[in-house]
Order: structure tokens, then C-alpha cells, then sequence
């Protein structure tokens, strides 16, 4: 089953690498198209510039193979090398047993668009100083460059705090002498004289302490900020804001979504038609690992988990009470909301961590703030026209329901 599995998966991601190449050679229509298509299907198995993954880069395909070979390769690629064509059946001695998947619901056009991506992206000038196009998925010198800037500036950070904190050693030292020199001094002798402000200000102290207004309202004033705290740390139950616990796989959102591009949909499977966004398979897994770095320690926990035919226990970070209805298709399908809008930067985190507090304040100010995506959409149509009646022109979340308490809890 994994092999079948990846056999298709390869297969389908080599037709659309193959269809980059084929676009390259400039017949492509649409790069901005074909970004989307190679994001979606080939950016897993295929790098855009000369590094290999699971299948070959595709960096100068159109040169490697023409445009018309290359069409077909995507659309029937076990058909090309069943009938002994020379350069598909060396392309699948090279990869096998993995087989590339039939894109046959792609057009002419679309693999072509691909291909112009594919030329486009590397054809694109380096970064200063050597580093990869950011199209071909390397962080390279933009990224060194960031992380120069930001350790400058946590180093001043570092130096400013320590002189803040040496500063009030020294303030503190200086109050602690006076105190200190106070307690041992008569206020009514010659050398309290010396000193009337803090003479008087040590009598009126002691003074101030045994008045029993003072003590009431220090004991009222403690008892409000301890029922404060009280109050905020109930509001603060169920909130896991910055949970990012450990997980039975070391699995890093950084390296998958962010380097290699692979998009949020090839993994989490629902997020476009279901409630749930979907924890991914082991078998999603293999569709790479079968072949990419199969000996490593971690992926090795997945093969035991699939021989053993146990599921693998990964622990849950975003989750919300069995009182509300969250439904991400909604969101995402209808909505048109991208993952990061709730989840953070998911691209950028090595562990995964819960960004937002998912409050039931926090979806309701989203639903005032969000505008209703109503372009192209006739669903909204009659909604938007009884809207524009009232003069106002931004259709909100809010005005279409948004609020209703039976919309997230029934």
C-alpha cells in the first residue's frame, strides 16, 4: 500500500515537475498561474532550481526535454515508458520503483503556465552577497542578512539593560545608606539637625504606620489587587496561549512549510471541505520519506508505528471547548482566511505553538474587523444589495450573522 501510494504521489508530482520544464521554454501562459499549481502539486517532490528532492530540480528542464515530450510526460507518464520511449524509460530506472503520477486533468495550458514559473524563478537575480533565489526555496543571504541585523540589535538591547540595571544598584545602595543612617540617628539630636528633611520624614513615617486609617485602606488596597489577580487568572483558564508542547515526532512546520514550500492542504487534508483541518497519515508521510532520508531516527518512529499498526499519539496544541463549533472549510473554502491568520506564522516556527488566545472576545473582534468576501460569490449577492440599501459600503461578518450566539454554540 505505502508503495502504491508513493508511486502515484511521485508520479503526479514528476508530471507537473516535467510540465515546468516544458513551460520554461517560454510558451507558457500565465507564471503566476503555474506559481500556484507548482505550489500545490510538484513544490513537495520538486525543487524549482538544481537541488533534488524526491524527484529531479527543474531548473533548466525546457533543455533537457522538449515542450510537446514534457506534455505528455505529466499527462501519461507509465503510458510514455510502456511504450519504450528512450527518455522516460531512463527517467524511471533512475527513480524507480517510485512512479510518477498521471496529470491528466492539467491542460496544455497549465502545464505550460508551470513551466513558465518554473523559468521565471530561476531566472531571477541571486540575492547580494551569493545567496538563493527566494523562489528556488533557500533562505540564503536575506535570511543571514535578518538574523546579522537582529543580533545587533538584541546586543544593544543586552547593553542598554545592563546600564538600566546598574543605575538602580547604585540608586538602591544610596537609599539603603540613608535608611540605614537614619535608624541609628535621634531626630531631636545636633546631628539629626544636620539632616531635618529625613528626621521628619522618619518621624512622620512611624507615625503614618500606627494610624489606623492607613492600615485599613493598605489592607483594602491589598485585598483588591489580590481579587484582581484571582479574577484574571479564572479568565486565564482554558486559555493555552504560547503552548508548544513536545511531540512524540520531531516534526519541524519551519522546515516543511517553510524551506521546502510544501503547501498547508497536501498534509492537512480537510481544512478545505471538513470541521477538522485533519492530523496528517502516516501515509502522507511516505509519499516523501520513503525514499528522503528513510534512515533517519525520527522517521524510523513512523515505519514502527506503521508495522506495528499503531497510530502515532502527536499531541494536540490548538484546541477549543466542547461548547463551541468551529468549522474550518467556513473559514478557509468560503472565507477565504489563510492559516496564519489564526495560527501565526506556522512557516517560521520549529515547533509548533498556539499563537492566539482562541477566546470567544478574540473570534468575535475578528468578526466585527473581518469584511465579507462577497466578489464573484453569488451567494452574497442579495445579502450585499439589501446592505448597500442602508449606505453602508464594507459588508462585515458581523452583519451577516457574524455574532448570533447559535452560530458557534448549539
Amino acid at each position: 500500500m505505502i508503495k502504491r501510494a508513493l508511486s502515484y504521489f511521485f508520479g503526479t508530482a514528476t508530471a507537473i515537475v516535467l510540465t515546468l520544464w516544458s513551460s520554461t521554454s517560454g510558451f507558457a501562459q500565465d507564471p503566476a498561474k503555474g506559481e500556484q499549481l507548482f505550489t500545490n502539486n510538484c513544490a513537495s517532490c520538486h525543487n524549482v532550481g538544481e537541488q533534488k528532492l524526491i524527484g529531479p530540480g527543474l531548473k533548466d528542464v525546457d533543455q533537457r526535454h522538449s515542450e510537446e515530450w514534457l506534455i505528455k510526460w505529466i499527462k501519461n507518464p507509465a503510458g510514455m515508458v510502456a511504450s519504450g520511449d528512450e527518455a522516460a524509460t531512463k527517467l524511471y530506472d533512475q527513480y524507480k520503483p517510485i512512479m510518477m503520477t498521471a496529470f491528466a486533468s492539467l491542460s496544455d495550458d497549465d502545464i505550460k503556465s508551470i513551466l513558465a514559473y518554473v523559468k521565471e524563478a530561476n531566472s531571477a537575480k541571486p540575492a547580494p552577497g551569493g545567496g538563493a533565489a527566494v523562489a528556488a526555496g533557500g533562505g540564503g543571504a536575506a535570511a543571514q542578512g535578518d538574523g546579522e541585523q537582529s543580533s545587533g540589535f538584541f546586543g544593544v538591547v543586552l547593553v542598554a539593560l545592563l546600564v538600566v540595571m546598574i543605575l538602580m544598584l547604585v540608586a538602591l545602595f544610596g537609599i539603603l545608606t540613608v535608611l540605614n543612617r537614619l535608624a541609628t540617628v535621634d531626630p531631636s539630636s545636633p546631628e539629626a539637625q544636620k539632616i531635618p528633611f529625613f528626621a521628619r520624614l522618619k518621624e512622620s513615617t512611624g507615625k503614618l504606620g500606627n494610624s489606623p486609617a492607613f492600615r485599613t485602606g493598605a489592607l483594602l488596597l491589598f485585598v483588591l489587587l489580590a481579587g484582581k489577580a484571582t479574577i484574571d487568572g479564572m479568565y486565564g483558564i482554558g486559555i493555552h496561549q504560547g503552548f508548544a508542547p513536545k511531540q512524540p515526532i520531531a516534526f519541524s512546520h519551519k522546515l516543511h512549510a517553510g524551506e521546502y514550500k510544501i503547501d498547508c492542504n497536501y498534509c492537512h487534508t480537510g481544512v478545505n471541505k471538513g470541521k477538522q483541518a485533519n492530523i496528517p497519515s502516516p501515509n502522507i508521510c511516505m509519499n516523501c520519506h520513503n525514499a528522503v532520508k528513510a534512515s533517519s531516527p525520527e522517521i524510523q518512529k513512523i515505519y514502527r508505528a506503521i508495522e506495528k499498526d499503531q497510530p502515532i499519539e502527536w499531541v494536540r496544541v490548538h484546541n477549543l471547548p466542547d461548547l463551541a463549533y468551529f468549522n474550518h472549510s467556513q473559514h478557509v473554502n468560503v472565507g477565504g482566511l489563510q492559516c496564519q491568520q489564526c495560527h501565526g506564522e506556522v512557516e517560521k516556527m520549529e515547533v509548533i505553538e498556539q499563537r492566539s488566545s482562541l477566546t470567544m472576545g478574540w473570534c468575535i473582534d475578528c468578526h466585527r474587523k473581518t469584511s465579507v468576501n462577497a466578489k464573484d460569490n453569488q451567494y452574497y449577492d442579495k445579502l450585499v444589495e439589501i446592505h448597500k440599501k442602508d449606505g453602508v459600503k464594507d459588508m462585515k461578518v458581523a452583519d451577516i450573522g457574524g455574532l448570533e450566539c447559535s452560530k458557534c454554540h448549539y
